[in-house]
C-alpha cells in the first residue's frame, strides 16, 4: 500500500521506516525543509536504535520526504497524523499542530478524486478524532467523512530506545475507525505482523492509549510509595516487589522503585487524562496522586544527600544520568531536571555525565560542568547522584576511586557497594 506520514519526530520517523520495512511505499511530510533533506539523504532525524539502518535502506527507494501535502495525498491511500501534542501549563494537550495538519490534509483531499483515509496516530484525548480532526477535514475538503474519505485512530505503544522493535513486534494493535472501510485500510498496513488487531471506535482507541500509560505510571508511583515506606522500616523493597511480582495478577514489570518516571508519554498522558476528567466534572484522585508521588520522588535524592553531608552550598555534586531513561538522548521530564534545579537553588557546584543526553541538557542548564566520562564527573566530588539506568553505571568501580568514603545516592539501584573495590558511603533511594 501507499501511505503518507505527517511529522518526522519520534513516532513519525519510526512509523515511516517500519512501514517501509513492511513493504509499503511511504512519503514523509514535514514543513521543516531541513528534516525533509535529512530524510531524503537517508539520515534519521532522531536517534532510535535500528532507525538509521532502516532509513538508509529504504530512502529514495520506497521512502521519500516532502513538504508538499498535495503530492503526498495524491500518491498515497492513507495519511497518518504523527505530530506533537505538547502539554499546556494546566496539563491539557495543545492540539494546534494536529489542527493545522488536519486543515492541510483537508485542502489536499479536496483536490483528490479517490477515497483517502486520515489516521490519527498522535496521542490525543478521547473525542479528539471525531470532534476535532473529522470536522476540520470535512470543512477544508468540502467532503463527507465515511462517504468521500475515511477517519481512524491508531495509537502507538512504543518504548523510546526500543521503538523499532516494538513496532515490528507489537503486543497489541488498536484500530478505532468510523466505518469498516477505514478500519480495513489501516489494518491492511499491519497484515504482515503477527498480532491480533483490536477493532473499535476512535474514542475507545484514544482511551486505550491513555489507560495503558496511566496504569503503568500508577504501578511506578505505587512502587515508589511502598519503597519510601520500606526505606523507613529498614526493609528491602526490591525483595518485597520480587515476591509480589510472582503473582500473575500483578506481574513484576514496572514495580522497580527509584527516582520516578519521565519521558514524553507517561507524565504528559496522565496529566492529559486528568484534564479530560476535569472537563467532564470528575475528580481523578488516584491519577492526581500518581503525579504528586512522581513529582516528589526525585527530591528525596536531595534529602538523603543533605542527611549525609549537610549544607550543599559550595559542595561539588556529580549527577550521573541526564536522559529520562537509558538508551535515549531524550530529557523530556527527566528526573534529573528537578534534581539539578534544586541543587542549583541550594548553591551546589554540579558536574554531570550522560553518554547521550549532554547536548540536550545543555539547552536547559548552561552553568553545569558537563563531563565526557563518569570518572571525570566524579573527580573531587563530595557526593554523587545516580539518576539514569545506563548499563555502564553498573560497572562503576575504578571510577569510584575518586569517591572513596564519600556519599553516593543511588536512584535506580545500579550499584552493589559490597562488590566495589573501594568503600563508599552508599545509600539507595528506596532500599
Amino acid at each position: 500500500m501507499k501511505v503518507s506520514i505527517i511529522g518526522s519526530g519520534y513516532v513519525g520517523s519510526v512509523s515511516a521506516a517500519c512501514f517501509a520495512d513492511l513493504g509499503h511505499e511511504v512519503i514523509c511530510i514535514d514543513i521543516d525543509e531541513e528534516k525533509v533533506k535529512q530524510i531524503n539523504a537517508g539520515i534519521a532525524p532522531i536517534w532510535e536504535e535500528g532507525l538509521d539502518d532502516l532509513m538508509e535502506r529504504y530512502t529514495q527507494k520506497t521512502l521519500i520526504a516532502t513538504s508538499d501535502y498535495d503530492y503526498a495525498v495524491q500518491n498515497s491511500d492513507a495519511s497518518f497524523i504523527c505530530v506533537g501534542t505538547p502539554s499546556g501549563d494546566d496539563g491539557s494537550i495543545d492540539l494546534s499542530i494536529v489542527k493545522a495538519a488536519s486543515a492541510s490534509l483537508g485542502k489536499a483531499i479536496a483536490k483528490k478524486d479517490g477515497y483517502h483515509v486520515v489516521v490519527v496516530k498522535s496521542t490525543v484525548v478521547p473525542e479528539t478524532t471525531e470532534k476535532v480532526v473529522l470536522p476540520i477535514v470535512e470543512e477544508y475538503s468540502g467532503k463527507k467523512a465515511g462517504r468521500d474519505f475515511g477517519i481512524a485512530m491508531n495509537p502507538e505503544f512504543l518504548r523510546e530506545g526500543k521503538a523499532v522493535y516494538d513496532f515490528m513486534h507489537p503486543d497489541k494493535i488498536v484500530v478505532g475507525a468510523i466505518d469498516e472501510r477505514s478500519g480495513f485500510v489501516v489494518s491492511e498496513l499491519y497484515r504482515k505482523l503477527d498480532c491480533e488487531i483490536t477493532h473499535t471506535n476512535p474514542r475507545t482507541a484514544e482511551m486505550i492509549k491513555y489507560v495503558n500509560n496511566s496504569f503503568l505510571a500508577t504501578k511506578i508511583s505505587f512502587a515508589n510509595e511502598i519503597g519510601n515506606i520500606c526505606k523507613q522500616l529498614g526493609i528491602d523493597t526490591y525483595e518485597v516487589m520480587d515476591a509480589v511480582g510472582t503473582d500473575f495478577r500483578i506481574e513484576r514489570q514496572f514495580l522497580n522503585c527509584g527516582a520516578g518516571f519521565g519521558g514524553s508519554c507517561f507524565p504528559k498522558d496522565v496529566k492529559a487524562i486528568i484534564g479530560k476528567a476535569k472537563d467532564i466534572d470528575y475528580e481523578p484522585l488516584l491519577l492526581r496522586s500518581v503525579v504528586d508521588v512522581n513529582d516528589r520522588q526525585p527530591l528525596k535524592m536531595i534529602e538523603l544527600l543533605q542527611n549525609k553531608i549537610g549544607d550543599l552550598k559550595g559542595k561539588r555534586i556529580a549527577v550521573l544520568g541526564l536522559a529520562f531513561k537509558n538508551d535515549t538522548d531524550d530529557i523530556r521530564e527527566s528526573r534529573s531536571i528537578p534534581v539539578i534545579a534544586e541543587l542549583q537553588r541550594l548553591g551546589a557546584d554540579i558536574t554531570a555525565y550522560d553518554p547521550m543526553a549532554e547536548e540536550s541538557m545543555k539547552k536547559l542548564y548552561h552553568d553545569v560542568l558537563y563531563c565526557k566520562t563518569a570518572a571525570q564527573a566524579l573527580e573531587e566530588a563530595d557526593g554523587c547522584l545516580i539518576m539514569t539506568e545506563w548499563s555502564e553505571f553498573r560497572e562503576l568501580d575504578r571510577e569510584f576511586d575518586a569517591m572513596a568514603n564519600r556519599v553516593v545516592i543511588d536512584g535506580r539501584k545500579m550499584i552493589n557497594p559490597k562488590k566495589l573495590s573501594v568503600e563508599i558511603d552508599y545509600d539507595g533511594l528506596c532500599w
